[in-house]
């Protein structure tokens, strides 16, 4: 087997899964790029990225450019004699002349089965809008977002109560091993590059804050694909009686009776229902602002809530 030069960049664990599959490949991890390190967690301390992480403990050498179009980066980018670099979840849009630097240029792992879901978040998107199977797809990267001809797909069910981090983890996995595959063709000289239908993409954006508000209004499976799809940011929420409560584990549950969507139909033991715009929503996991994950049960013992109570409206202002 012909064994290739390799550049690699990404950031988050997403990334890092590839990375510690192909520092086990037969392949040569001749440097990593990723994220300058960012202020992380409840203290705002700076940390290494994932990747990083990894690359540091293997003694690979780490470039953190803050601006991809700079000189310096770009040449010491070059000085790695990278032949073919591989792409997970790095954030940035690279230039063209980053992506022409390997003689064989760029490869992507992205998180969907292209052309659905382009963009920045495509899980996400895809557990939002209750989407029964997803996937990992590994394309060449060119200069359109998530455009480049596909080299391979690797198809997953996506469970009726998996969360985002669930299906994230699990293609993180499939999408390392994919992508060894196809380097492994590509330098036996065998891949094959098959072209997107352009006309069937659909897009991901990025998640904003906003977007965490439960709308009572909607359907209660359209708010559980919401409470899974939201995780690990910004998480579903919502105000109770002036106290933010962040949902991480719900259930589709048919009403007791009609009511006001938002308004509490049960509140005891393992019951906390929700009205929705139809059917109605349990509460199955909550964590009340600033404090620790508990369940319904736990958090009802605490905090007695009056069925017919109601959730605020949603759009509020986030600190």
């Amino acid at each position: 087997m012909v064994r290739l030069r390799l550049a690699f960049l990404g950031t988050p664990a997403f990334a890092a899964a590839a990375l510690d599959r192909l520092l086990g490949s037969p392949h040569e991890v001749v440097g990593v790029v990723t994220q300058p390190d960012r202020p992380r967690g409840r203290g705002q301390r700076s940390s290494f990225s994932p990747v990083k992480a990894l690359a540091a403990g293997a003694g690979l050498p780490v470039l953190q450019p803050e601006r991809l179009k700079a000189p310096e980066f770009h040449e010491a980018f070059r000085a790695l004699n990278a032949e073919l670099a591989v792409v997970a979840a790095y954030g940035r849009i690279i230039p063209d002349e980053v992506i022409a630097t390997p003689r064989l240029g760029m490869i992507n792992i992205h998180a969907s089965i292209l052309p659905e879901y382009r963009g920045a978040a495509p899980i996400h998107r895809a557990v939002i809008a209750g989407e029964v199977e997803t996937g990992v797809s590994i394309m060449r990267v060119v200069r359109e977002l998530d455009a480049g001809p596909v080299f391979a797909v690797a198809r997953r069910p996506i469970g009726t109560d998996e969360t985002s981090i669930d299906v994230e983890q699990a293609l993180a996995r499939a999408g390392a091993d994919l992508c060894v595959e196809v380097i492994d063709a590509i330098a036996a000289g065998t891949a094959v590059e098959t072209p997107q239908d352009h006309a069937r993409a659909t897009y991901a954006p990025r998640l904003t804050r906003e977007e965490g508000w439960l709308d009572w209004a909607l359907p209660a499976i359209d708010l559980h694909n919401r409470v899974r799809g939201l995780q690990p940011w910004p998480l579903a929420q919502g105000v109770l009686a002036g106290q933010r409560l962040l949902f991480l584990r719900s259930a589709v549950a048919r009403p007791p009776y009609r009511a006001r969507p938002g308004e509490v139909l049960a509140a005891g033991g393992d019951d906390f229902l929700v009205a929705a715009g139809d059917g109605a929503l349990r509460l199955v996991d909550v964590q009340p602002e600033g404090r620790r994950v508990m369940t319904a049960r736990e958090f009802l013992a605490g905090r007695p809530v009056v069925p017919g109570a109601r959730f605020e409206p949603p759009l509020r202002t986030l600190p």
